[in-house]
């Protein structure tokens, strides 16, 4: 059955028909919400053949006899191509990549507003891992960057690996490690208040696609205590026959309590509860987590674990939504870790950078710490600046920046 829109974009309807009621979302996105825009006057014959035929010709023959001057007179280094096979769109996942473009036109203007990036979308009429891969390479020289987005698991793990291979500049897959390094900096800040530090806690994390997976990595690389993964079926552990390649390396990997069973019987004494999967959570097991545990529930628009009942049990909670404190969002991540990249012309964004963006978005809250502010706004002007001179500097110290 398809699927009912209210107010659908058409203008045209029957005379005498009824009208639709006002809709602000289609009235907002009618003719896309991003255009391009010159940065140089084209006013008369002058400027004509400065932007175009014949001066152009004289930059382009310097570029072919030096690449490297393709950074300073062209826009390769500000700009980020936003990647997509419209697999795994926010809450509503495989819709093809049509549907996803308002998505990926949302993820450029932020980019634009938070981080001054400019980002291109890219939609791509393809599910194959290779030709995705391909595809991106081929396209690679217009851009500075690649930011990968809503490709479902596991294929976002060998694509993203396999571009950067390839490529030499940032490839960065945001689902996975913007919302791993937003959760880090929540983290950090929720442990600060609490008077712990990470390695004194123990995490469970609903879901293991690309976020789950993501974060498990970098909370165990960041130095957490111990952590445990759950999908649908529990406990993410060795003695599973069941676990694709990427579960079974997540299994070697976490759980050093060697927890199994399911994910409320993994919750039991545990300081940490990290939602990114959907699902409820039942209260009682909430319930059965150690004292001033955090429970960051993640998923959009239900948490797994709602406030109210989260609140009676954890010390610090946080969402995914922006109509709850402690917002759990990605734009605090990516504009400014991309930013950063470009300014250094990084070849890619390493693991340091990722935690120095982490640190600095926790360093962001400063004294404002407190149980409802573990994490900044995203409007927040102070982040993106930030988290790009943090990112900035981890590149030259780990010897990726290449100016």
């Amino acid at each position: 059955m398809a699927a009912e829109i209210v107010n659908p974009p058409s203008e045209s309807g029957t005379e005498g028909a009824p009208e639709e009621p006002f809709d602000p979302a289609f009235a907002l996105h009618r003719g896309g919400k991003m255009a391009i825009q010159a940065t140089v006057p084209v006013r008369d014959k002058d400027d004509l053949s400065l932007a175009y035929t014949p001066g152009v010709a004289k930059v382009c023959t310097a570029i072919a006899e030096n690449p490297e001057l393709v950074h300073d007179y062209t826009w390769k280094s500000q700009v980020v191509a936003v990647v997509t096979d419209g697999t795994a769109v926010l809450g509503l996942g495989d819709i093809g990549p049509e549907a996803s473009l308002p998505v990926m036109e949302g993820k450029a203007i932020l980019f634009k507003q938070f981080g001054g990036v400019d980002a291109v979308p890219i939609a791509l009429a393809t599910t194959d891992t290779d030709e995705i891969v391909e595809t991106v390479v081929r396209l690679a020289p217009s851009f500075g960057g690649v930011n990968l987005e809503d490709i479902s698991a596991p294929r976002c793990f060998e694509i993203e690996r396999k571009l950067q291979e390839r490529l030499d500049i940032p490839v960065f897959h945001d689902d996975q490690h913007g919302t791993a390094i937003v959760t880090l900096a929540a983290l950090r800040n929720a442990a600060k208040l609490t008077g712990r530090t990470l390695g004194d806690l123990r995490a469970v994390i609903s879901g293991a696609g690309a976020a789950g997976v993501a974060i498990a990595k970098f909370l165990l690389e960041a130095g957490i205590g111990d952590v445990c993964v759950a999908d649908r079926k529990g406990v993410v552990s060795s003695d599973r026959e069941d676990l694709t390649d990427v579960k079974r390396e997540i299994a070697g990997l976490t759980n050093k309590a060697g927890l199994s069973g399911s994910l409320e019987t993994a919750l039991a004494g545990a300081d940490v509860f990290i939602g990114v999967s959907g699902g409820t959570v039942p209260e009682a097991a909430v319930a059965s987590m150690a004292k001033d545990a955090f429970v960051f529930a993640m998923a959009n628009p239900n948490p797994e674990v709602h406030p109210d009942v989260a609140h009676k049990y954890a010390a610090v909670v946080a969402t995914g939504r922006s109509d709850y404190p402690n917002q759990i969002n990605n734009v605090l991540a990516f504009p400014g870790i991309f930013a950063g990249a470009l300014q250094v012309r990084a070849s890619r964004i390493t693991e340091g950078m990722k935690i120095a963006a982490a640190d600095a978005i926790a360093g962001v809250v400063g004294d404002a710490l407190a149980a409802d502010c573990v994490i900044p706004s995203p409007f927040d002007d102070r982040v993106a600046p930030a988290v790009a001179a943090a990112v900035a500097a981890a590149a030259r110290a780990e010897g990726v920046a290449r100016r």
